[in-house]
């Protein structure tokens, strides 16, 4: 017991102790989270002397599960059979060995990976975009939706057919026993919702259930829980609504906004002890997300003590902006502080090209977490595919990536016998399409792929003659001819990847801008020189996306990028709220100095754009904001609220009354309308 409480505040006691009945344990960044709910798991054994076998904790990924395992064991003398503690999905393979045979299904199937499934519908999704119809597929499984329902629900063309692939991909499945990872949950539904009486026996059997990271919970989640839940309603989640960042990944941020709605006399414990930052940036970062309406609320305290104020780099582009961040890196590091105690976070990935170059330059070794760098990228590859065999004809290399690139029909078994016979006749794929006769390339290929394939080197040479004549207008022509946008716009990260598309478009024109007589040659030369990062030995500093980002910390962190239409992302689909979220998230990050940096210009969709400053700073009360900014009444619908004269009652309505918010509460029947600062949470 004694080890167990013996680091524990005030309120991650109260939550451990807390054992019957649900429980949200709202836990601000930095504020011990995962102590507390291992401290719990450790005092449901060790303590209150519950079976192991009679509790789950569920999370979302292998190593939190590991790392939360080791930390319970640790307080305890494991006497009996570990907890089963582990991700979603591995419960879901677990549920499914001992029971998919109620589904008809053997249970010796098989678990395919991403690849796996990749392959599979490639046989089945004919010219549809497969990234598109893999995403589809696995939408509808999240949601419940059968391929009969999808075929229904479809209003164009293009999903009729990917409910047709998703009805055949199924049927595959099925006749091989294979199973997808979104089948793990889905079917585990499945069974406990056609099958009451196993939902009960489920249930009884894990009588203390606990949830990790309940804000990244998606609509079928919740549902298994449900069912989970349906005997008793021990249920524990840990989360935080102000960290809720993949909305975009099927995530519902109302799972924890509406807990206590879903989950009938619900206690909430508020961990805001934040042990990570100085007391400035967690000034700026409560100040930012209080601008949320969609929150319990909550701030966090400062634990650690002052620091250095958060600063604010202005620069006027982004060439401007990487030469002094890594300008101040420099510094640091010549201070003493280890590189991999410093990052720089973005909120678009096309953001680090500048960046990359920036740190390239000042020889400033970086690992960038989460995602390929700039010039790995399959889109940027391609492009630099299509300037090399405009340049050099015989680059066969390029030639092969980009021949079917957008697709054209021409499908590997053709590339093949194009390659091989070039070998034969010691000729370049370019030249063997380019110089052989219609009749001659009909002998390798169909007839509708020989004009195609013509067609395709008419175009090249016709970009070689721009690209001779003048450059400046050569990157709106390459796509112009190509369609290399509306190829990857149909994906779905299409909107990320046109983004690099633009940024090395851009990239392109202000080379050409400072150097009016250069050629291809000289900015391929160029782009090489870039996209070999130089292999420095020792310790490297991270750079990442701020969705990256989530359950790291650094000593010193920069967020770039604070402009508007960049942190925040503004526009069609884009969530105000979330952005502040990710902008909370981000500023979090920073154990002892934060550094946001804006700048005055940068190349967007392909063009130099000017920018405004990000509202963010406004918000955050690091400058004034010429934008409207409304504070977050800290109050929403369904929550209990307590008058001096009327007593208790529940909030049914928020309005905005001049500076003022106006509830409509009901108080037992009785419905008023209040100023939010009569009254106070119960």
């Amino acid at each position: 017991m004694e080890q167990i409480f013996k680091n524990l505040n005030e309120q991650q006691a109260e939550a451990v102790k807390k054992i019957d009945g649900p429980l949200l344990i709202l836990a601000g960044a930095g504020s011990g989270k995962t102590t507390t709910i291992t401290s719990r798991l450790a005092y449901l054994l060790d303590v209150v002397g519950i079976p192991a076998s009679n509790t789950l904790t569920l999370t979302f990924t292998n190593k939190a599960a590991k790392e939360m395992r080791e930390r319970a064991l640790a307080m305890i003398d494991a006497k009996s059979y570990p907890p089963l503690l582990c991700t979603f999905h591995k419960f879901g393979l677990l549920f499914l060995k001992f029971h998919i045979h109620r589904l008809g299904r053997e249970n010796n199937f098989v678990v395919i990976d991403t690849d796996d499934k990749k392959r599979i519908l490639k046989k089945l999704a004919g010219d549809l975009p497969m990234p598109l119809v893999a995403s589809e597929i696995s939408r509808y499984k999240n949601s419940l939706i059968t391929p009969e329902e999808a075929h229904a629900q479809a209003e164009q063309k293009n999903y009729e057919q990917i409910a047709k692939v998703y009805k055949e991909y199924e049927a595959y499945l099925v006749e091989n026993n294979l199973v997808d990872f979104d089948d793990l949950i889905a079917l585990t539904y499945k069974l406990l919702d056609e099958h009451p009486e196993l939902a009960e026996e489920t249930s009884k059997r894990y009588q203390y259930i606990m949830i990790d990271e309940y804000q990244d919970t998606n609509e079928l989640q919740f549902k298994l829980l449900q069912k989970l839940c349906s005997a008793h309603n021990n249920l524990c989640v840990v989360g935080d609504d102000d960290q809720s960042i993949y909305g975009w990944r099927g995530a519902h941020v109302r799972n924890i906004l509406e807990f206590d709605q879903d989950f009938q006399d619900a206690m909430v414990v508020k961990l805001e002890h934040n042990y990570r930052s100085r007391t400035p940036i967690l000034t700026v970062a409560n100040a930012l997300i209080e601008h949320n309406r969609s929150r319990l609320g909550k701030t966090l305290l400062p634990t650690r003590g002052d620091g250095d104020a958060v600063k604010m780099l202005s620069s006027n582009d982004e060439n401007e902006e990487a030469s002094k961040i890594s300008l101040q890196i420099n510094k640091l590091i010549g201070e003493g502080v280890r590189p991999n105690e410093i990052a720089v976070l973005y909120r678009i990935n096309a953001l680090s090209r500048s960046l990359e170059e920036g740190l390239n330059r000042a020889g400033i070794p970086y690992k960038l977490v989460g995602g390929l760098r700039f010039y790995d990228r399959a889109e940027i590859k391609d492009l630099i595919s299509y300037l090399r065999v405009i340049t050099n004809h015989h680059d066969n290399f390029s030639m092969k990536r980009i021949i079917n690139k957008p697709k054209r029909g021409i499908g590997k078994a053709s590339i093949d016998k194009l390659e091989l016979a070039a070998m034969q006749q010691e000729r370049s794929l370019y030249d063997l399409i380019r110089l052989s006769s219609t009749a001659e390339l009909e002998a390798l290929v169909r007839k509708k792929n020989t004009t195609t394939l013509k067609q395709f080197i008419g175009e090249l040479e016709q970009m070689r003659a721009i690209a001779d004549e003048s450059l400046y207008s050569f990157a709106e022509r390459l796509d112009e001819i190509f369609k290399i946008k509306a190829f990857y716009e149909a994906m779905p990260d299409g909107t990320e990847r046109v983004q690099n598309i633009d940024e090395f478009f851009g990239l392109f024109r202000d080379f050409i801008k400072q150097n009016p007589e250069a050629s291809l040659d000289a900015f391929l030369n160029e782009v090489s020189l870039q996209s070999e990062q130089d292999q420095v030995e020792g310790e490297s500093i991270y750079i990442m996306s701020i969705h990256a980002s989530k359950g790291l910390e650094f000593e010193h962190l920069f967020i770039i990028g604070l402009e508007e239409g960049f942190l925040p992302l503004v526009g069609d689909g884009s969530d105000l709220e979330e952005e502040r979220r990710l902008g909370y998230v981000s500023f979090t990050r920073a154990k002892d100095t934060l550094t946001l940096s804006h700048v005055q210009s940068r190349y967007y969709k392909g063009r130099r754009t000017e920018l405004e400053k990000s509202r963010f700073f406004g918000e955050a009360g690091l400058c004034e904001s010429s934008l409207k900014i409304e504070k977050n009444t800290a109050f929403k619908k369904g929550d209990l609220v307590r008058h001096k004269i009327f007593g208790a009652g529940r909030v049914i309505g928020v309005s905005k009354a001049g500076r003022e918010f106006k509830l409509n509460i009901n108080f037992g029947g009785n419905k008023r309308e209040i100023l939010a600062s009569f009254v106070e949470r119960l």
